[in-house]
Parts: structure tokens; sequence; C-alpha cells
């Protein structure tokens, strides 16, 4: 299926979703959603292929950030920006330690996602500092999400999957640059709530593609429409908390 129709089928489900009368809803932070974990088992791909892509973007979500530093003028804002980028590693590490202990190869895992998650870092990289922190805070909030979700389908290895992705992320000092930056010239407002929608689709077809079926038949969307919508429910949380409309 071509990229940009399986794009318009993914934003479709938002914008035409249905009241299945179903309570399906992501895992919190804290709680197992057992619902989750029976609708998703059928659709979550094997576990080399769900560890290589969650341990990849971690490694980018690290690189992005890292090269952030290097363009970021005040010094507190490093620091802040420091913790952000090792939090990062350090769920990569926890997830590269996990498939490890399971005796697989790490690099070995990553290298089929290489080039496709670096071309959705590239397509979510802003043209000025505030945009790719934002990019940063709304696209690894979402896939955290995702992957917290999917990770209910693997037992214990699921678990500590869970435990990793769960811990801090350090994040919440990029919020605070970018409130700053707002207050200081309100068209950053518009502008970010702009670039803050359109990183939304991406993020979806990075979802959409670590699910195991090339296309998805009714059923099958039914199960992940409620996933998708709380996806979407938490990024419109994210935005306003910023001050940004979703």
């Amino acid at each position: 299926m071509p990229p940009s129709r399986m794009l318009n089928g993914v934003v479709n489900w938002f914008w035409k979703r249905r009241d299945t009368g179903r309570k399906l809803q992501l895992r919190s932070r804290d709680d197992v959603d057992d619902t989750t974990r029976v609708d998703f088992e059928e659709l979550a791909p094997d576990i080399d292929t769900f560890l290589g892509q969650a341990a990849y973007l971690q490694l980018g979500y690290f690189e992005t950030l890292s090269e952030l530093i290097a363009h970021t003028p005040e010094l507190a804002d490093k620091e802040s920006l420091s913790r952000a980028a090792g939090a990062a590693l350090d769920k990569h590490e926890g997830l590269v330690a996990l498939i490890r202990d399971r005796g697989a190869d790490p690099t070995a895992l990553m290298l089929p996602f290489r080039e496709p998650l670096d071309a959705f870092r590239r397509e979510t990289h802003g043209v000025r500092p505030f945009e790719t922190m934002l990019a940063v805070h709304i696209t690894a909030g979402m896939l955290d999400d995702f992957y917290l979700a999917l990770s209910a389908s693997y037992g214990d290895t699921g678990a500590r999957v869970a435990r990793t992705l769960r811990a801090d992320d350090d994040r919440e000092a990029i919020v605070e640059i970018i409130g700053r930056a707002i207050a200081n010239d309100e068209q950053w407002r518009w502008l970010l709530a702009m670039w803050g929608r359109r990183l939304v689709g991406d993020t979806l077809l990075i979802a959409r593609s670590a699910l195991r079926p090339a296309t998805l038949g009714a059923a099958d969307e039914e199960k992940v429409e409620p996933v998708f919508t709380q996806l979407m429910a938490a990024h419109s949380r994210r935005m306003d908390a910023m001050g940004l409309a979703a």
C-alpha cells in the first residue's frame, strides 16, 4: 500500500470514528489493561520486531536531543535538555540489555528499522530548535504510550519493557522552555500549534507500521481504533498543557 494511502486511512480513523460501546483504553503508566492485551495480541508484531523498533526509537530521541543541546545558547536549557537526552539513553540501554538477556544481538534487531525511523526523525525535525523540541515531546509521548499498550502482549518480557518505558522521561523541561518562548513572543503559539498538528500523521504512521497486518480488515480496525483514539486524546492533553491547540 502506498504510504500516502496508508496515512489517509490512519488519520481517517479519528475524523470518522464511531462509538463501538467498548471501553478499551491505553494502559496508564501505572496500570495494566487486560482488555488491551487481549485485543492487541493478534496484531502485535513478533517480539524481535517489537524490541528492535522500541530500542532504536529511544536511541533516535537521544541523538536528536543531543543535537539540540549544541544549538541551545542558554546554559540552564542545555542542562535541562541533557537530562531529557540522558533519560532517552537510559531507556535505550534498558531495552538493549533486555535484548542481550534474551540472547539476541541488539544491532541486528535494530538495523532493519534504521532507515524508516531515521526518515521519521527527518520528517519530524523542525526548521527551528523549538519545533524540534516539540517534536520530541509529542512524538516520544505518543509512541511511548503506544509501545506500552503493545507491551502487554509479551508476558514477562513485555512487563520489563513497560517498566523501562514508564521511567521518568525528564521532558517537562522542554514544556518549560517552549512556555517561555511563547511568553516572550506570542507568534510561537500559533506556529508551534500548527507544527504539533503536522506531527500527528507521521507519528501515527510509525505506530501503524509496528502492527503485524499490512492491511487491516474491519474487525482489526475495531480493535485498533479505541487505542489510537486514546493516543490522540493524550496528544491533546500534552498540547493543552503547553497552551497549544491540538
